[in-house]
């Protein structure tokens, strides 16, 4: 007989693709240990932008519930758009009893080399560790805490609509932003097809941007994506042939 946890995830995904969020699951691995600090302020306004390329937070959906990763997770930017579950792992006076959050990575915490690992050094080699958005932290820890050491796990991401391509840049120079990925979240491939063109492999600019260097104006544009899971989803004819640098477009995910 299959478990209660078992029953009420498969209830749970039932219903969250009724209502139209889409996930995609996978063995992400177990319960890693690491720490966790915060930043951003109250209102997490000072966590926009930053080493992922995503810009404004808000806007682009991600909220508040957000991390800069160290050096040993953020894999030069290809973990950005993961998500975690993080729980507190300290005593009763700093962790907030039973309380999880799932965070979306969206910057880079920098080492910094001139403090010790264990004395402000938070982020640095080999440490694995979450410099959250201050409301996440709050879900998990007290504001007085500061730091606490945190159990973290990968899981899938959820996400409302589909993947969302926002073009920039100019004729010879696309670079494209790509966001709200459900399933694994990080984007490690990338490639672009103009309705006069094959298919052309993107480059890496940074974070979650990947660049090409044809000119694909008065073209429609499609894309094929490839995330860390090894799931590779093409969406076709997703920018109509009329399409403007500035433009975000929505296609699906799958």
């Amino acid at each position: 007989m299959a478990s209660k946890s078992a029953y009420f995830d498969t209830i749970t995904l039932f219903f969250l693709n009724i209502i139209g969020f889409h996930i995609a699951m996978a063995d992400y691995g177990g319960w890693q240990n690491a720490h966790a600090t915060f930043y951003g302020g109250g209102d997490a306004s000072g966590t926009n932008g930053g080493a992922c390329g995503y810009g404004n937070l808000f806007s682009q959906g991600y909220g508040t519930n957000t991390a800069a990763l160290s050096t040993a997770l953020f894999n030069n930017g290809m973990t950005c758009g993961a998500c975690y579950e993080l729980r507190c792992n300290g005593n009763r006076g700093s962790c907030l009893a039973g309380g999880t959050v799932t965070v979306t990575a969206t910057n880079f915490c920098p080492p910094n080399y001139g403090l010790a690992n264990n004395n402000g050094g938070w982020c640095n080699p080999p440490l694995q560790h979450f410099d959250m958005a201050q409301p996440a932290f709050l879900q998990i820890a007290q504001y007085r805490a500061g730091i606490v050491p945190v159990a973290f796990r990968r899981v899938p991401c959820v996400k409302k609509g589909g993947m969302r391509f926002t073009i920039n840049g100019h004729a010879y120079f696309n670079l494209v932003l790509i966001t709200n990925v459900a399933g694994a979240g990080d984007v490690h491939a990338v490639s672009i097809k103009g309705s006069k063109t094959g298919w052309q492999s993107m480059s890496k600019n940074f974070g979650q941007n990947w660049q090409s260097n044809s000119n694909l104006n008065d073209q429609t544009l499609s894309f094929r994506v490839t995330t860390s899971d090894g799931r590779t989803v093409t969406i076709n004819n997703v920018a109509p042939s009329n399409w403007q640098f500035g433009q975000t477009f929505q296609g699906t995910q799958s």
